[in-house]
């Protein structure tokens, strides 16, 4: 865990940060002193994560923001300069999947996923980035991706295409971007106890027991964890990484080989 001060005087924007890992990020981030605001296209969702964050004693703020559409997007980006003065951080947690056969999936439902993921990501990065270029400051970017963008996802066809996609762009601009200051890097979840992951993905016991089965460590993460590898990754302490997808999965990746 890292220490209290240490983003002290940032500026950080997290996209889907109004509930789950997203909101978890933003309250890490903004104990160790970042000033955060919070995008979601839900301003029900925004408006409890900010009061619950405020009432931890960090500085946050909301901007309802479909990442899909650049207009808002850019409208984000501006909104931060105008009430802070700067951007030094930019996650992008925003997200949408859902599960189903490669020859059941719609178009529609195919470009849903991708418009969000891999399209909202290449707009939020672009405006934000150019802000921190303008700015000669630099910053740092942090892309939450899955396993599947290189192991393949039977049933997560538009999802893997798009986190694929997003990995391919973290990669490029780390090169790209790097002698303006700029570090873009990944972070790659496994199966973490949420809410959402709770009555989405393992509500049946069965299911739970087989996917807890597919981690050797025999547990599935905790928002906490995933919250405090991202800070790392966008902290001082991590100026040397550039370009890398850090894995936190409980070794469950490494594990399709013999594990199933």
């Amino acid at each position: 865990m890292l220490a209290e001060g240490t983003l002290d005087g940032q500026v950080a924007i997290v996209t889907g940060g109004g509930t789950g890992i997203g909101l978890g990020i933003a309250r890490e981030i903004g104990r160790i002193g970042a000033r955060v605001v919070l995008a979601s296209r839900s301003a029900d969702h925004l408006t409890a994560a900010v009061e619950e964050l405020r009432r931890d004693g960090i500085e946050a703020s909301a901007q309802p923001t479909d990442v899909r559409d650049p207009e808002q997007v850019d409208r984000l980006v501006a909104t931060t300069i105008e009430r802070y003065g700067r951007i030094d951080i930019l996650v992008n947690n925003a997200a949408g999947n859902f599960v189903v056969d490669a020859d059941k999936l719609s178009v529609n439902g195919f470009n849903a996923v991708v418009g969000i993921v891999l399209h909202g990501t290449f707009h939020c990065t672009r405006a934000a980035g150019l802000e921190m270029i303008r700015s000669g400051r630099g910053g740092r970017i942090l892309n939450l991706v899955a396993a599947y963008a290189w192991t393949g996802g039977p049933k997560t066809l538009h999802s893997a295409v798009a986190k694929g996609g997003v990995v391919a762009m973290t990669r490029t601009l780390a090169v790209e971007w790097a002698h303006y200051g700029i570090r873009v890097n990944a972070l790659c979840p496994g199966p973490v106890d949420t809410e959402m992951s709770r009555a989405q993905l393992w509500a049946a016991p069965e299911i739970q027991e087989q996917l807890l089965r597919s981690v050797p460590v025999g547990r599935f993460g905790s928002v906490e964890e995933v919250a405090q590898a991202a800070s790392y990754l966008v902290s001082p302490y991590a100026d040397f990484i550039n370009g890398e997808v850090l894995v936190i999965d409980g070794g469950e990746w490494l594990g399709k080989g013999f594990a199933g």
